[in-house]
């Protein structure tokens, strides 16, 4: 068996270095025009600045397209490859087979890696776009882990799975969630609506908040509790699963350094020493992520073992 990649999601290029340190393997970075709910704002310098950092290190750097494109849209997206050539990013995470066709025109030859968030759910689609030139297929969030055994098992090409993080339950591209709820005075209030990436949908029913921002690509919502697999990681480990990602969106970067360093120990010490050796550690691992969880995000599994409703 070989080492998962360890995927992480930075915030600005000094949380890049920070990341480094603790043992991540690959970046995920971009600006909000073309790449889905990105923990951070990458212009084109700063993807520059990082590819640099990180390839110097020996990492891997991938850039975010996944956005879903339009057409006033695509003649940028053709520049924004080119830029992306230029600096020589390692990947190209995609969703919109748009991407696809710019890419050629623009004979840009980045590898790609297939996320359509919430349609990646088995593997005959995955290996449909394995060979329209897809090296990796990033899973669903929604998938019990027999799916992705399943998937693993039959797919031609790479699988990334998420292990931590939130979840995004759901996307509009219209301001559409602080209008309808500020103006029609309905169930759910705004909370903390001046700052962009600090609201939250508030369900007095349900005794939940849903943390909730608008971009460039709309209005996001997600899920009430954190993602953490800190203590399950073993048949995915068994299975081969080839990355695992991190998710850094809404977190500190405090936060992300710790869970990431978390996550590292766990993988070096399964595959570096014995998979009873991780068994030792994992709860202690678990009890360090959870000393610094928000009171308000309680960690769950996910839907990895049950059917999770959020």
């Amino acid at each position: 068996m070989k080492k998962p990649e360890l995927l992480v999601t930075p915030q600005t290029v000094d949380h890049v270095k920070a990341l480094l340190e603790t043992g991540a393997d690959a970046f995920v970075i971009g600006e909000q025009q073309f790449g889905l709910r990105l923990a951070g704002e990458f212009s084109v310098s700063e993807v520059e600045e990082a590819t640099k950092l990180i390839h110097a290190a020996g990492k891997k750097v991938y850039v975010a397209v996944n956005a879903l494109f339009h057409n006033e849209k695509l003649e940028a997206l053709g520049n924004y490859l080119e830029e992306m050539q230029r600096i020589g990013v390692d990947r190209l995470i995609y969703g919109d087979p748009a991407v696809i066709i710019v890419r050629r025109e623009q004979g840009v030859t980045i590898p790609l890696h297939w996320n359509p968030e919430t349609t990646a759910t088995n593997w005959f689609t995955a290996n449909y776009w394995g060979k329209r030139g897809a090296t990796r297929a990033v899973l669903a969030r929604e998938l019990s882990l027999d799916e992705v055994l399943e998937i693993k098992e039959n797919v031609e090409m790479e699988i990334e799975v998420q292990v931590h993080g939130m979840t995004c339950m759901f996307q509009s591209k219209r301001p559409l969630l602080g209008h309808y709820f500020l103006y029609q005075e309905k169930v759910m209030e705004i909370e903390n609506r001046k700052e962009n990436r600090n609201m939250f949908l508030h369900d007095d029913e349900r005794n939940n908040k849903y943390p909730i921002y608008e971009d460039a690509n709309g209005t996001h919502i997600f899920s009430p509790n954190d993602m953490c697999m800190i203590d399950e990681l073993g048949e995915l480990f068994e299975a081969g699963i080839d990355a695992l990602k991190i998710e850094g969106v809404l977190q500190t970067p405090e936060y992300v350094v710790t869970v990431t360093q978390a996550y590292r120990q766990a993988i070096d010490t399964y595959f570096d020493e014995s998979e009873d050796a991780y068994e030792d550690i994992k709860d202690d691992l678990l009890a360090k992520i959870e000393d610094i969880q928000p009171a308000i995000r309680p960690l769950d599994t996910g839907f990895i073992f049950k059917e999770t409703v959020y």
